[in-house]
């Protein structure tokens, strides 16, 4: 199990490996909540499962792209 969680957090971004304590450190501490229309959040929760990917990850990375492109 070890070698399947360093070969995830390696391909998380810098390539360095990150140990279970560092990752519990940088836990993430708030929450956003969005009301959605169920058929639409269903629809796009299985996109994200057939690609491989979770629903949080990609709104994630929405948020980071979107406040990177129009931050002034």
């Amino acid at each position: 199990m070890q070698c399947i969680y360093k070969a995830y957090a390696r391909s998380q971004g810098s390539g360095r490996i990150v140990s279970k304590k560092d990752r519990k450190t940088s836990k993430k501490d708030s929450q956003l909540v969005l009301r959605l229309d169920k058929a639409e959040r269903d629809a796009f929760v299985d996109l994200c499962k057939s690609l491989d990917t979770s629903a949080a990850r990609e709104i994630r990375a929405f948020i980071r792209k979107f406040m990177k492109e129009n931050a002034s």
